[in-house]
């Protein structure tokens, strides 16, 4: 008998989920936020609106800088430095160490393009670029040369007999005449074993 009431007490609270029209009170219960919350508003005239940006990204109202309105569409998202989850310290102790972050940090609009395994903005090239490129022009120059004298003086060819084919080497598919004498070719030979 109880747990015919446990099963009408779970159907009763369960009901209101399965319907198909939920009302967003319900559907709060399960998502915290709506795509639409973190869309980004419209570009901040105002010191209020800016304020009022800053506190929507976590930001100090100091620390708030949007991007400049050239009519892309990114509204009152902040222009953050690019810092790489490569360069972030990795013995920090963060809220998501896969991702180097923390809850509620306001990611940058390209953080996609910056993850561990891409690109990296902040890397340090340990050698300039025309000490590189003269590098990669002095490697193929002596690859080339070599090739070109091991080629010329020392040409690799693929050894291998004629091709061998059976019947008198195709003696009539490669228009021999059926009046003359077929020529015997011998392809391979058995020697006599040794007694």
């Amino acid at each position: 008998m109880a747990s015919l009431r446990r099963l009408e007490l779970c159907s009763r609270l369960i009901k209101p989920f399965l319907t198909k029209s939920r009302s967003v009170s319900t559907s709060r219960i399960f998502l915290a936020e709506w795509n639409k919350d973190w869309k980004p508003g419209p570009y901040p005239k105002t010191p209020e609106e800016r304020a009022a940006a800053a506190k929507k990204y976590n930001l100090l109202p100091q620390d708030y800088e949007p991007f400049p309105d050239d009519g892309l569409g990114k509204g009152d998202y902040p222009n953050l430095p690019i810092v790489s989850e490569e360069a972030r310290d990795p013995y920090e102790n963060w809220d998501m160490p896969e991702y180097r972050r923390n809850y509620m940090e306001p990611m940058h609009l390209y953080q996609d393009m910056t993850t561990e395994d891409k690109w990296n903005p902040n890397a340090q090239i340990p050698f300039s670029y025309p000490t590189m490129v003269l590098t990669l022009v002095g490697v193929l120059t002596v690859s080339f040369v070599l090739f070109y004298l091991t080629d010329k003086y020392m040409p690799i060819h693929q050894y291998a007999m004629s091709r061998q084919y059976p019947y008198n080497n195709l003696y009539y598919l490669k228009g021999g005449q059926p009046s003359q004498a077929v020529p015997e070719i011998k392809c391979y030979t058995f020697e006599p074993a040794e007694k």
